[in-house]
This record gives structure tokens, sequence and C-alpha cells, in this order.
């Protein structure tokens, strides 16, 4: 069986667990060439009406400010170095997480998502729920959910990473 991952999705809201799975996403578009999409979704804030079929959209904060702010975190979760050598995307969405993240990766034909979880249980997780669950369950591709407390697999020496950085494109 030939396995072939040309585009890798990685939804982040720049948490350390989301830079854990951001690491593993790397490795793996070095790996398989592929091409990674960095998406960050801010959440709009939904306030329930009375009346059970209307809601109030308000955005959190200045939405404009959020989205930029969120753009240019994007352009440095990757580094210069390794954009210049390989393909990525870096998309800010507006709305709920889980369905901005299923959505975009049925609509750019993602082949992996690799998703960081909080790693929250009990009532935590009962209160929060998990973004990250979620996905799984609804995403059409492979998902790849990176725990904060899992032995990781992706380990880069001092030495590997400055090669890695200096190796020309091609």
């Amino acid at each position: 069986m030939l396995v072939q991952i040309n585009r890798i999705l990685v939804p982040t809201d720049f948490s350390e667990p989301a830079k854990q799975a951001q690491e593993y996403a790397i490795a793996l578009a070095d790996r398989f060439g592929s091409e990674l999409h960095l998406l960050h979704v801010v959440e709009e804030a939904v306030i329930p009406l009375p009346e059970a079929s209307t809601s109030w959209t308000l955005p959190f904060g200045d939405q404009k400010q959020l989205i930029e702010a969120s753009q240019k975190q994007l352009l440095e979760v990757i580094g210069p170095q390794w954009a210049e050598r390989h393909r990525a995307v870096q998309v800010v969405k507006v709305g709920y997480a889980v369905e901005e993240i299923v959505k975009y990766a049925k609509d750019q034909e993602i082949d992996l998502i690799v998703i960081g979880t909080h790693g929250h249980t009990g009532f935590a997780h009962l209160l929060l729920g998990s973004i990250a669950e979620k996905v799984v369950r609804m995403a059409t591709c492979p998902v790849l959910s990176v725990h904060p407390k899992d032995h990781p697999f992706v380990t880069v020496t001092a030495t590997e990473q400055s090669a890695l950085t200096a190796t020309p494109a091609g």
C-alpha cells in the first residue's frame, strides 16, 4: 500500500498543545513533501435569545483586529526558512471551530488533519468539550490528535535542525 499525503491541515489556537501538533505536522510535511495548511478560527460569540429559533452573533472584541493579529501569528508559526522551502497556506476563518475545520478540510481535499488536544478530563472535559474529539468524529479524512502528555515521536536535534534550515530548496 502506497501512502501519499499531499495536504496536511493543522488547526491552531496558538496554545502549547497546538504547537506540539505543528511540530508533528511539519515533520510529516517534510517527510512526504506535503503542502501544509495552517488554520486559525476566530470564534464568534453567539447569544441565544428567549425564542429558541433566534440568536445574536456578536464579535468577540474587535473582530477585524483579531483576524489581523491571527494572520500575523500564523506567519510566525512555521518560520520564514521553512516557508521558503515548502508549500504553506495560512488561513483565518470566522465561525465555530469544529465546523470551520471540517469544512476547510473537505473543501481543500486535505489528506490528514494534525490537531493538538488540551488533555482535559472529567468535569473540565464535560464543561469545555473537545474540539479535537469532535473533529475526529466529523472529519472525512484521517486525523492525528496529539495529546500534550503523549510520548513524542518527532525529535530533532540541534544539528539536524541547523541542517534543515541550511538545506536549499529543491
